[in-house]
């Protein structure tokens, strides 16, 4: 098994500020939905609350939210799943060099 530790760790190392801002922007355009969603019922003109519900969720500016949305959270789990990856290469890297210890031991 070939495995290059240190290519994962400087991987890690480079991306750990773009794994943070791709997080603390999925974070903000999900809270920024909701302040979207109270100024367009507030500019509605409808009479019940569910109807100037209906009213923001169906508006564009609304819509056009949900995609930047869309694209934070697609950015933020991109960069996580490949972080993820590297953790678990380490770990399997660790794994073989604590079973190669075992063997070398049990042969002396």
């Amino acid at each position: 098994m070939n495995i290059d530790i240190e290519k994962c760790l400087d991987w890690m190392r480079d991306n750990a500020i773009e794994l943070a801002n791709a997080k603390a922007n999925m974070v903000f355009q999900t809270e920024k939905r909701k302040t979207i969603k109270a100024d367009l019922m507030q500019k509605s003109l409808e009479k019940t609350e569910s109807a100037k519900e209906s009213w923001a969720y169906a508006h564009s500016d609304y819509t056009e939210h949900l995609e930047k949305m869309r694209i934070a959270i697609y950015d933020y789990e991109l960069i996580r799943v490949q972080m993820v990856a590297c953790e678990l290469k380490i770990e399997a890297w660790r794994s073989l060099e604590a079973t190669n210890r075992m063997i070398d031991k049990s042969h002396v």
